[in-house]
């Protein structure tokens, strides 16, 4: 209940950051923040709709693509940012607090990033193409925010296409681009370490360890005390790593760890459900 919470809390913070990037930055100067949220902003643009809730509606069907794809929770806490961001859109008035373009769009990614990363980083999202790229990268190892920049690429040539204006359109990318780079640098996910864990606990740790990962067991012997010992070899993220450092903490806490950052991976990472 308590991890609950503190998620929620997480969540209602990225959607504030959200909504004061969209409505003080973003959108006072027909900026897009790619994704769904930059189609919602493209339509809102040519027809006068309300944005927010463009976003909303446009959300539904992937929020329940993204519930028979990554599972409850996700859509929950999902579902939990696309609201109250649709919301305090509608409180927030549109006021643009940066009269050059380039600076909207550079802190309007900041602002769009962090929310972004800060959902994801606690198991949620702020919808959209948020939702497609975690559920394509759930088997993947490559950076999210970089794909989310791809897909958002074809939005952005779609502003410059129609309104003809590719001013508007290459601050939107830089934008994006701020914003994805963001995203990666809080989202780690797919950065991989990997643990040398010298144990006598190994029944403990393994009990805990082989629900989520492949763990290789080494039989070691310390040359100071001739004792025999386990030590156990696993790959898993960045993110996992506070996760993996309670467990030792709690099954062997004389463990002796070893952590170093791993650079490549070959043959099968992730264990299949």
């Amino acid at each position: 209940m308590k991890r609950w919470i503190m998620d929620l809390l997480a969540i209602l913070f990225g959607a504030f950051l959200l909504a004061i990037g969209f409505n003080f930055l973003l959108i006072p100067h027909q900026l897009l923040s790619g994704g769904l949220s930059g189609v919602a902003m493209l339509i809102g643009y040519f027809t006068d709709w309300n944005i927010g809730l463009l976003m909303l509606l446009l959300n539904v069907p992937v929020i329940i693509w993204g519930l028979i794809a990554i599972g409850k929770r996700f859509v929950i806490l999902s579902l939990v940012s696309v609201a109250v961001t649709t919301w305090l859109m509608q409180i927030i008035p549109v006021k643009a607090v940066a009269e050059e373009p380039i600076l909207a769009a550079v802190f309007g990614g900041v602002l769009v990033g962090a929310a972004a990363g800060i959902s994801l980083r606690v198991g949620g999202s702020t919808g959209g193409f948020d939702i497609i790229g975690s559920i394509i990268t759930r088997n993947r190892d490559f950076p999210l925010g970089s794909f989310l920049f791809i897909l958002n690429g074809f939005v952005i040539l779609f502003l410059g296409y129609y309104k003809d204006n590719w001013d508007l359109a290459l601050f939107s990318m830089l934008s994006i681009y701020v914003g994805s780079k963001l995203v990666d640098s809080i989202h780690i996910r797919h950065v991989k370490i990997t643990a040398f864990i010298v144990t006598r606990e190994k029944d403990k740790l393994l009990k805990h360890l082989l629900q989520s990962r492949g763990v290789t067991l080494i039989k070691t012997e310390g040359a100071y005390s001739n004792q025999e010992q386990d030590m156990l070899m696993m790959v898993t993220t960045r993110y996992e790593l506070a996760e993996l450092k309670k467990v030792i903490k709690e099954s062997d806490p004389k463990a002796f760890v070893n952590i170093v950052e791993t650079a490549a991976i070959l043959g099968e990472f992730r264990r299949k459900h």
